[in-house]
This record gives C-alpha cells, structure tokens and sequence, in this order.
C-alpha cells in the first residue's frame, strides 16, 4: 500500500478587509514577525505581499476582525487536494507548523492560577494590593482556577490570613529575614522560585514604586511579556490576559495580550480598581518556602530608613476633589476652588495642563502621568476632557463637568454637566453650600 503523496500545505497571504479597521494603535504590525507591515496614516495596515509568509498573527491579533488570509487559485486547488485526501483517510504528514503549535499549547496548559503580589512595607500592606484581589478574583472565576498571594517579607504571615479575607484561596509565603526590607534582587530570586515551581497563568502587581521596579525585572528573567498601567483586565476563551492601558500618549486605549508566553503580567496603578468587600473569618492553605540566599552577594543593602514627614495633601485618596485645567486662565482663580473644596471637605486637583502651567503642584494632577482617583464626587471645572485626564477620573462615583464648550469631551463621563462660565458658576455653587451650612445650624 503506498503511502498518500504530501503536500506542503500553502500559507497564504494577509490582506485587509476594507472598512472593518479600528486603527487599534498598529498590533498587527508589531505582531508581525517579517516587517511585512506598514501603517497608512489613517492607522490602517498596509500588507506588502513579498515579504509575507502567512503567519496567522497579524489576523490572530486584530481585534476587529479586519484581516484575512488570501489564496491564489492554485493555492486553493492544493488546499481542496488536501481536503480530499483528509476525507479519504489518508491526510498528509502534520506539518512543522502544527508540531509547534501542539508545543505551545502544551506549555501554556502547564501553567494555571492567578497570582497577587502582596505589596507590604515592615508589615504594612499597600491597598492597592486588596484591589488587585477583587479584579483577580474575577479572573479567577471566569478560567477557572485559584485566586493567590505571594508574600514575601519576614515577619508578615498575618498577611496571608488577610489576603484570605480579600478572596485568595492559597497564600505562597517566603517569610526570611533577607526580605525585611525590599531589594530587587532577593524579592526576584524569592519570585522567580515561586514561577518556576508553581507556573501561574497571571500575575499582577501594583503599578507603585516597588511594584513598577519588581514587575519589570521578573518579566525580564522569566521572559516574558508585562503590560504597565492597566485600567482594565478581562480574559477571552483562549484563557489569554486581556489588558488595556492608555496608548500613543493616551490618545487611545490599547487592549494588549501575551498569547504565546507565561506567565501574563500586568501593573495596575492604585485607586483603578475597586476595592472588593472584605470577608471575615476566610480562610486558605497557606505554602510556605524559603530559598537559600546569602546576605554577603546581595549589592544593595539598606543602612537607614528615613521617614518622609512632610505632610501632604492625599488627592489619591480623597472623597471630593475640585479640579481646574486651562480655563481657569491663571494660577490665582485655584482659590476659587479652594473655597468649594473647603466648603466640601475635599481637596483641590488639577489637570495635566495646568500642571505644565506651573499653576499647580505635580502632586494635585489627576490623570495618566499624574495620580488615579476614586471620590464620591469630583467636579472638572475648566476641564476638555482630553483622555490622559478622563482615565485618571472617569471611576468617580459622581462627575460634576462645568465648560463653556457643550461639545467639550468631559461631557462624555459626566453624571451631571453645566454648560457655562465656570467663575459665576463656581462662587454660586459654593454660596448655595454656605447657606445650606447655615440654615442647617439655625435649625
């Protein structure tokens, strides 16, 4: 019996599909592995046929659908040979190809479970740690799998029993007196371990000094992919990370994956996410490890910690913020703002332009480069609305928006907006609370 003549199987080749292109921000081209993509200045790829060799990536990557694989008329005369043969039982050799592909998803199947850093200073945990619980949670259920700690430090086994209350289920503790105090390099051995023996599927960090610092370098050694500065997290059918981040200077958002590597890591900036309701009385397994490290190869060590007592104002953490941009026109009409934030308990924040301005100090900005805000109530007087801003606010339980321009961008996410002069509307609002204040005292 002969054996069924191979076929190569033909490839293909990438072209767009007209009208269906979202300019994404160029994923197909920095997916692609020849350079066979160029970008039109409508954001729309341009496919040069000569060099492409029918990788699937660029179509796998799009996530509008907006490219497929085109056949000659003698590619799909060897693509209905193939086809025969299949149906006659007698399918031709799996190609190079397929055994790759067979590889990956093996060694991606080998990795399982979400995995929360626990952020902690002498003991003290950071919150956006616990908010980084309620997304991985969510994570966790929609794969399948186990929401877990990593604590790392000496003295914080209290941590894990905390985390547990914040829905982990498993808690991965290196408690030695090495970690006291952070040091890249001993909180990356203690991580890459942990990777290396347990593999999970997702790790997430907070987008903090120590966060940003340590993510980076574990990505680095496991080599790997890490998304920094994460405004959402979600999973699609394939178990992949989907993570979306500001792009091109914040003028879109880009949804990015890490589908061919393992771990999936992202940095999420604190206040993002909500805080997910504690629960009492939880409870998790709890796996302690440890690794030999010699305090005599660690370069960095810690002589003296000094304590930053100057006090500041919280904006990250406020309940009501007041924030002004460029129509405020100059830095003395913040007062105005001050007195409707006094009057409200709040505080006073400030838009990127008014900070480039040096109307207001870099620690009053809300927005991308500035800080991630959650109040009750924040009112943008002054403020387009550009999207640097809107994703550094647009969580606020409540958005007030005062403009002149009814077409202005910040109308988009505004609960309420009032379109006008923002320096008659802002004294009469403030008025309206004082007599309110006072009313309420006489009676």
């Amino acid at each position: 019996m002969t054996e069924p003549k191979k076929i190569k199987k033909p490839r293909g080749t990438a072209r767009p599909i007209p009208g269906k292109c979202i300019a994404c921000g160029a994923r197909c081209q920095s997916a692609c592995p020849v350079d066979a993509i160029e970008m039109s200045d409508a954001g729309e790829p341009i496919i040069l046929s000569e060099k492409c060799i029918g990788c699937l990536k660029c179509v796998k990557v799009c996530p509008a659908d907006a490219l497929e694989m085109f056949f000659t008329p003698e590619e799909l005369k060897i693509l209905e040979e193939l086809a025969r043969q299949q149906a006659a039982g007698a399918a031709p050799a799996v190609e190079e190809e397929d055994a790759e592909e067979a590889a990956l998803a093996q060694m991606l199947a080998a990795y399982r479970g979400v995995w929360v850093f626990v952020e902690q200073t002498e003991g003290e945990p950071a919150k956006v740690s616990w908010e980084l619980m309620g997304v991985g949670a969510q994570l966790a259920r929609d794969i399948g799998t186990e929401l877990c700690a990593i604590v790392i430090g000496h003295g914080v086994e209290h941590l894990c029993r905390e985390a547990f209350s914040y829905g982990a289920t498993k808690a991965y503790l290196m408690d030695q007196d090495v970690f006291r105090f952070y040091r890249t390099e001993p909180y990356l051995d203690a991580c890459c371990h942990l990777i290396d023996k347990y593999k999970p599927e997702i790790i997430l960090m907070g987008a903090t000094g120590m966060g940003r610092d340590l993510a980076g370098a574990v990505a680095t050694r496991v080599k790997t992919g890490l998304t920094a500065d994460c405004t959402g997290l979600d999973v699609d059918d394939k178990r992949n990370l989907r993570q979306t981040r500001p792009a091109f200077g914040g003028n879109i958002m880009a949804t990015i994956m890490c589908d061919k590597f393992r771990p999936q890591m992202a940095t999420v900036r604190p206040h993002v996410m909500p805080m997910p309701e504690r629960m009492e009385g939880a409870t998790g397994a709890i796996v302690r490890e440890q690794i030999t490290l010699n305090e005599a190869d660690i370069l960095t060590k810690v002589i003296e910690i000094i304590r930053d007592t100057k006090v500041g104002v919280d904006i990250a953490g406020a309940e009501f913020i007041v924030s002004g941009g460029r129509g405020l026109m100059g830095p003395e009409n913040f007062a105005m703002l001050q007195e409707l934030a006094d009057e409200l308990g709040g505080v006073v924040g400030a838009s990127r332009s008014a900070v480039d301005a040096g109307w207001m100090p870099h620690d009053r900005q809300v927005g991308q480069t500035g800080k991630t805000v959650r109040p009750k109530i924040y009112i943008a007087c002054g403020i387009s609305g550009a999207i640097q801003h809107l994703v550094g606010m647009q969580d606020s339980d409540v958005v007030i928006a005062i403009n002149r321009d009814k077409e202005a961008p910040i109308f988009q996410v505004a609960t309420y907006g009032i379109v006008g002069d923002l320096f008659k509307i802002v004294p009469a609002i403030t008025s309206q609370l004082r007599e309110l204040k006072a009313s309420k005292r006489k009676g």
